[in-house]
């Protein structure tokens, strides 16, 4: 059987994994004490409709149950050459999870009629053991559920040691911001400004007249060159510390040419290498 758990910090976006994980043809549990898991996967096995697949979400509202997960882990363990599984940890900034629950008006289930604040610092507290356990560790603090779902999609057709590896690429306007969830930001404001060429100006860098013009430049070239050195370079290490996926955020002064161009460039690039990637194009 292949097994995913989900779990992680109240708020992060677990129901929505789930939902993701059933869609994909998983045969899913909400709120799963661990205790009960071993009889579960058991009774799966049996019979001539066996599951094949399964995710379950696993959390702190098992209440005392879930003090058993750590005994379940190492049990799972044993049992390895039968029950393939990988454990998955949502998480997300406190100051989020504390809007979160604001704006749905729901009570933190540590909270103990306290603030939803104690309530986060508890949880973290009681899932620091598991997020070590966890194969993958998804932060959703500035995550729309699309992109989660194609977070989710990536763990199902990998492993730590696959070559499946997520590149999420975005342009940007500094003016308008640096993207919060960015791993590596790339400054293209060093290259000449099309926005200064009255044909390019109205244009954008999804316009192949703006990208050659863009990439005419020598210093162009040698930035495409020298990172994509840098990347292909850090993508294993990535691999080897449990990290399945890299956030490139390219910004130019209005987030339309430069960046645009150069976000295309190193889209083309990992898609030809047959990298998984994500584009977005953040303020055109």
């Amino acid at each position: 059987m292949q097994l995913i758990i989900v779990t992680g910090l109240s708020g992060a976006g677990k129901s929505q994994a789930i939902n993701c994980l059933e869609d994909l043809g998983y045969y899913c549990i909400d709120n799963m004490p661990p205790a009960l898991i071993n009889n579960f996967i058991e009774l799966a096995g049996r019979g001539k409709t066996a599951i094949e697949k399964a995710a379950l979400v696993v959390d702190v509202r098992g209440g005392e149950f879930f003090n058993d997960t750590k005994l379940f882990l190492e049990e799972l363990k044993k049992q390895e050459q039968e029950t393939e599984y990988k454990i998955i940890f949502l998480e997300a900034d406190p100051k989020v999870l504390i809007r979160r629950y604001n704006e749905t008006r729901r009570t933190h289930p540590l909270s103990d009629g306290g603030s939803t604040e104690d309530g986060i610092k508890k949880e973290i507290a009681l899932l620091s053991e598991i997020r070590k356990t966890a194969d993958f560790v998804i932060d959703t603090s500035n995550m729309k559920s699309a992109r989660l779902k194609q977070e989710i999609k990536a763990i199902i057709d990998s492993d730590k040691n696959s070559d499946t590896f997520m590149i999420n690429i975005k342009s940007f306007g500094y003016k308008y911001g640096i993207p919060l969830d960015a791993d590596l930001v790339f400054d293209m404001r060093f290259i000449p400004n099309p926005f200064y060429v009255a044909t390019l100006k109205p244009l954008s860098g999804n316009n192949k007249k703006v990208q050659e013009f863009v990439m005419k430049h020598e210093e162009s070239k040698k930035f495409v060159e020298t990172a994509s050195r840098l990347i292909d370079d850090m993508i294993p290490c990535y691999i080897r510390e449990g990290k399945y996926h890299l956030n490139l955020a390219f910004g130019c002064t209005g987030g339309h040419h430069r960046s645009v161009t150069m976000a295309n460039v190193f889209a083309e690039k990992f898609k030809a290498e047959g990298r998984s990637i994500t584009l977005e194009h953040r303020d055109l």
